[in-house]
């Protein structure tokens, strides 16, 4: 027993700095693994800012785009070509402004998406749906600065039609 007790020692030794170094381990692990937290965070909220700018932007563009439509109305309706020809193209440009506003709202819903599967938090939930939120109000926007674009073409090219045919 009395030789026992050196082999023992020795095993008991090895085990508790195996454990010293586990220990090590698992506090530098949870530390990365706190930083990543915190920055999938970030991430998310940043992701869920930029899908609502880009929403806020789509809704601008169709305004503007609806403004565009109406501009090339009344500049048809004054035989005013040009005029009806620039505000139609200015519509094009508000529905292509549109659609890469939700496109880019549509990526950052889907950053907030990786970054919720990456982690489950109430933050990232909240993020990620305002996200596909925006996303959504941006594609709606994106709709309707198209639709108002193809009015201005339409107005505008009624409106070159009456002044051919005035010739």
């Amino acid at each position: 027993m009395n030789t026992d007790m050196p082999n023992i020692k020795l095993a008991l030794s090895a085990l508790q700095e195996e454990v010293r170094i586990l220990k090590e381990n698992f506090h530098s692990l949870n530390s990365k693994y706190t930083e990543n937290l915190i920055s999938l965070k970030q991430l998310t909220l940043t992701s869920s800012e930029a899908a609502t700018r880009a929403a806020n932007a789509a809704e601008r563009a169709a305004k503007s785009a609806s403004f565009c439509a109406e501009t090339a109305k009344l500049a048809a309706n004054s035989d005013i070509v040009l005029a009806a020809e620039n505000a139609a193209q200015a519509a094009n440009e508000s529905a292509e402004a549109a659609m890469e506003a939700a496109a880019a709202a549509a990526a950052a819903a889907a950053a907030a998406a990786i970054s919720l599967a990456q982690h489950a938090e109430d933050a990232c939930t909240q993020a990620s749906a305002t996200a596909a939120y925006a996303t959504q109000m941006a594609t709606e926007s994106a709709a309707h600065a198209i639709k108002m674009s193809q009015a201005a073409t339409e107005f505008a090219r009624r409106a070159r039609e009456r002044n051919d045919s005035k010739k």
